[in-house]
């Protein structure tokens, strides 16, 4: 099963394009730079939650201009809970 996030970052806006720049080297990233409450969102699909949480954590965060981070995780083919779907 593949693991699918989105990440909405805040970026101090001097080092927008850098940010930008090294989050596209990242195996796996969509990027966009986009307007509203966050400044870039990455799609990331990585094999498993695990790879997925380590990618977040090393390479992601830790780029310097990052200020803030949220992390929506999402699930492919999922039909809701308690069983049933329509």
């Amino acid at each position: 099963m593949s693991a699918h996030a989105y990440v909405l970052l805040n970026v101090e806006p001097a080092k927008t394009e850098d940010v930008v720049k090294k989050l596209s080297k990242i195996r796996g990233a969509h990027v966009r730079e986009v307007t509203g409450p966050y400044d870039v969102v990455v799609e990331l699909s990585c094999d498993t939650t695990v790879d997925l949480t380590s990618v977040v954590r090393t390479k992601i965060r830790s780029i310097p201009g990052i200020t803030a981070s949220v992390t929506c995780l999402w699930m492919e083919g999922f039909i809701g809970h308690g069983g049933g779907g329509e």
